[in-house]
């Protein structure tokens, strides 16, 4: 039977001397595997403290890095420590008709009333050179 742990116990394994991931609900001890790592520490040890599945998956391991694993399993995480992934829903807006707004009325008349002074300045000047 494997050993249970905490994310919290994993997440104290985070330095270069003591590196432990957890990957799909096991947890790794990856420490000895940080220098032969093909993408570097770095990239082991931003992992740490979480749940590194998503990060595992993304990168598209290959078969045999898949099965190098078993060798540094140490045992299965207590799922109900990670937290669970809630999708974003945006807050529900009460829907309005923008053409009834007083901000639209402003909008409007900023647009119209220079428009209409504009062309009262040139219905004036019209009439009054054609009368001189």
């Amino acid at each position: 039977m494997s050993k249970v742990f905490t994310l919290a116990e994993v997440a104290k394994h985070d330095s270069a001397k003591d590196c432990w991931l957890v990957i799909d609900g096991k947890v790794y001890d990856v420490t000895k595997f940080l220098e032969d790592h093909p993408g570097g520490d770095e990239v082991l040890l931003s992992a740490v403290g979480k749940d590194a599945t998503d990060d595992f998956e993304d990168v598209g391991h290959s078969s045999s890095a898949k099965a190098m694993m078993d060798e540094f399993y140490v045992g299965d995480i207590d799922t109900s420590t990670v937290p669970t992934k809630t999708e974003y829903t945006p807050p529900k807006q009460p829907h309005y008709n923008q053409d009834k707004t007083s901000e639209f009325i402003i909008k409007l008349l900023q647009f119209l009333v220079p428009l209409v002074i504009l062309g009262v300045a040139v219905g004036i000047r019209y009439y009054t050179k054609s009368s001189a």
